[in-house]
């Protein structure tokens, strides 16, 4: 029994298969779209593809099911056949009203906004929210924000409307607590720390966004890494792997670079050959700066490269391109050098197109070039330009590529640009031995009506001192390599001295333009109208010159500076020379000269730990025609020339006790101060080192002396001492101990200061 009953079951189905199969098959004279609001039927029926008349089965009625719902733009969608009718129903996305962030503290809306598809009036699309989601939440993870939660949620309005809302949960920074080295045995871990762009969380971590970890940044570590070792002759060197630890409380990385150093490879042989029968190889050879025995450097080659090319251009000799060839030799760790001169391809710039510069002038970005339409190509010199766009501090960014051109002896240089702000309103406070609690206000704008001219008005004031200033800078006068310069000033001072006032008004102009690689030499004019007014002290010299009233200066002038530390062959050591000079007399009514001269020079050793700054300053003014110069002429010798002792505290004075104790200043003065600046072994995310210092020096000479007059031949004093230097958002503070070795009776010491550190 049991037997026929499966047999007439199975019977059964056999028998409805085929009825099945048949009933799956479908044939639709009419096609009803319903719900549409916003998209036409014949947009939906052409996702669907199925057309009336046509036998369609069920597994196409699925793919067309599939296709209209993956067009994103149906919340719903459902296909049912009715007899000779398909119905087709859909629910369209709304469309977006606005979009919010809410929770975002870090980053402004309108960043949030830049970084996602979703926007108002358009289709909602939830996939395209959550794809915004997680832009976001990248956005925060860049900025160190590891645990940053990003939820789209929407609002339903009328009309099929809705409010998309991006709800933020923003977490804390990650910090980078530690930055250590493995395998570095030449150059210390602090050394190393202070090269790459990823600092330690310190003691000024609020302020401080370079602590923040960031995976992208270790890439850009790893390569000023490399080229920190590379530029000191470690050819060899690699950074074998980066490992970044996140601390068990999720709240910090442990980041370990390990690198292996290498030798240190010198220069040895130089040569130069040439491969162009019209170039005299020893010619290019005798320009060279580079010698044997000096640590190799891929940057003193390409300065070397340059120079060569350089001279190409102003010998007429075109397509002239200059190869190094490198022979490394291991025994005595050196890498001959053969600068080969060849001929390189004819090929031509059929002109230079800037875009992007909304702002900015077209000749401000194209005199950055050295060459212009119809030049020969010079790879090396379209780079340079490319270093020169970015260095003006106009451009957010500025991409600078060569393209093919309308031949293939033709190239067309694209240089691509964003503005960006270059204006500035500051407000700002400072503090000086000399006056006291002052504030300052400056407006200054670095690309003036978009040519790359500097305008700047400040005003500041202390408690005893107002002045006013107004700048304008011209980089490129008549379109060359020439700076011109226009400034105004005026300065009141009361109580200057606790006897007597001051006003001075200025006027000046010069230009300023190259001599040589190293060398600028620059011509001024200055106009000053200056009056010592108001002396209520007792001595005699300061109250002749008080009452000689207002003088007016007229004066033409030079100024020289050498400076080694932007070309000079060792990266850790300079020079900077200036010198200058003013004759009065082309009208006004003061006869003088006036000359001052200094030199720096600055050293690294002890693999670069510790600094050496050495500094030797001299001036003198010289009044002629009986013409005797006044306490704003003079040289005053204060910090600014030798340290641990006040402004006025130092050099020739008028003194009687109880009656008069005048700091008259001196016609000539020299220094020599000197320096060390090394680490305390502190931190290096705390940013303090300390250093050692010892200056030297004298201010004497004066047209005018009575009996009272005190120091007038320049005894000399000397004065050590130490300082901390301290790196904080504000600025590179310096504190000043010091103790004076040798001085005189009447002397005014200042054995503590605390000044904005300026470096060489």
């Amino acid at each position: 029994m049991f037997t026929a009953l499966v047999f007439l079951g199975l019977s059964f189905v056999f028998t409805i298969l085929p009825v099945v199969g048949e009933a799956q098959s479908y044939r639709f004279t009419n096609v009803t779209i319903e719900g549409n609001q916003r998209i036409e039927a014949g947009t939906i029926l052409s996702y669907a593809g199925i057309a009336r008349g046509e036998t369609v089965s069920a597994a196409e009625l699925n793919d067309a099911y599939q296709r209209i719902l993956g067009s994103g733009l149906f919340e719903t969608v459902t296909i049912e056949p009715r007899g000779s009718r398909l119905v087709i129903a859909v629910k369209e996305y709304p469309t977006i009203n606005r979009i919010s962030f809410e929770g975002n503290r870090r980053l402004k809306d309108e960043e949030l906004a830049g970084f996602i598809d979703s926007k108002s009036r358009l289709v909602y699309s939830p996939t395209k929210a959550e794809r915004d989601a997680e832009t976001i939440a990248e956005a925060y993870l860049q900025n160190g924000r590891l645990a940053a939660r990003v939820s789209p949620k929407i609002i339903r309005r009328s009309d099929n409307r809705v409010d998309l809302v991006f709800e933020i949960f923003e977490g804390g920074n990650v910090e980078i607590e530690r930055i250590g080295f493995v395998g570095n045995q030449v150059y210390s871990d602090y050394r190393l720390r202070r090269v790459l762009e990823s600092k330690q969380a310190g003691l000024l971590r609020i302020l401080i966004k370079k602590d923040t970890f960031v995976e992208d940044r270790l890439q850009f570590d790893r390569q000023v890494l490399r080229d920190f070792y590379l530029s000191r002759g470690y050819i060899d060197f690699r950074t074998t792997s980066v490992n970044a630890e996140l601390a068990r409380e999720r709240d910090g990385y442990f980041i370990t670079f390990n690198v292996e150093e290498g030798q240190q490879f010198r220069f040895g042989e130089i040569t130069t050959v040439s491969e162009m029968d019209e170039v005299d190889a020893e010619e290019f050879q005798s320009i060279l700066r580079v010698r044997s025995g000096v640590v190799y450097s891929p940057s003193l080659v390409e300065n070397s490269i340059a120079r060569m090319e350089r001279l190409a251009v102003r010998k007429g000799i075109d397509f002239m391109r200059v190869e190094p060839r490198i022979t490394r030799n291991d025994r005595d760790l050196t890498l001959d050098v053969e600068f080969a001169l060849v001929r390189g391809p004819r090929v031509f710039i059929e002109r230079i197109d800037v875009e992007g510069n909304a702002t900015t002038l077209d000749r401000v970005v194209r005199r950055q070039f050295r060459v212009v339409e119809g030049d020969p190509f010079n790879p090396r010199e379209i780079r340079e330009a490319a270093e020169r766009i970015r260095a003006l501090g106009f451009f957010d960014k500025a991409d600078v590529n060569a393209r093919e051109g309308s031949s293939e002896e033709q190239v067309i240089i694209d240089v691509d640009v964003e503005e960006a702000a270059t204006g500035s309103l500051s407000f700002g406070g400072s503090f000086s031995s000399k006056t006291g609690f002052g504030l300052a206000v400056q407006f200054e704008e670095t690309n003036f009506l978009g040519r790359g001219q500097t305008f700047r008005f400040s005003i500041s004031g202390a408690e005893d001192n107002t002045n006013y200033g107004l700048n304008f800078i011209e980089p490129a006068f008549l379109g060359r390599d020439v700076r011109f310069h226009f400034d105004i000033g005026y300065t009141e001072t009361e109580g200057f001295n606790s006897n007597y006032d001051t006003s001075s008004a200025k006027l000046g102009f010069g230009l300023e333009f190259p001599i040589s690689e190293r060398a600028r030499f620059g011509v001024n004019y200055k106009f000053d109208r200056t009056e010592v007014q108001n002396y209520t002290g007792g001595g005699s010299l300061l109250a002749a010159e008080a009452a000689r009233g207002p003088l007016n200066a007229s004066s033409i002038g030079f100024t020289f500076a050498y400076d080694t530390r932007l070309t000079g062959l060792n990266p850790n050591a300079g020079m900077l020379l200036e010198f200058a000079q003013d004759f009065g007399g082309a009208g006004g009514d003061v006869d003088f000269s006036k000359s001052t001269a200094r030199l720096m020079a600055q050293t690294k050793i002890l693999n670069e730990e510790v600094t050496l700054r050495a500094t030797l300053a001299g001036g003198m003014v010289n009044f002629r025609k009986g013409q005797g110069s006044r306490i704003t002429d003079r040289f005053l010798f204060g910090n600014d020339i030798i340290r641990g002792f006040a402004y006025d505290g130092v050099g020739p004075r008028e003194y009687r006790p109880g009656l008069v104790d005048d700091a008259l200043g001196g016609n000539m003065f020299a220094t020599a101060k000197f320096e060390a600046q090394f680490p305390l072994g502190l931190p290096e995310e705390y940013g303090i080192e300390g250093g050692l210092f010892y200056d030297v020096g004298s201010v004497w000479g004066l047209d005018a002396t009575n009996p009272n007059t005190l120091y007038a031949g320049g005894p000399v004093r000397h004065v050590a001492g130490i300082s901390i230097y301290w790196k904080t958002p504000v600025g590179p503070l310096r504190l000043n101990w010091s103790k004076a070795l040798k001085k005189e009776t009447f002397d005014k010491e200042q054995q503590f200061e605390l000044t904005i550190q300026t470096n060489f």
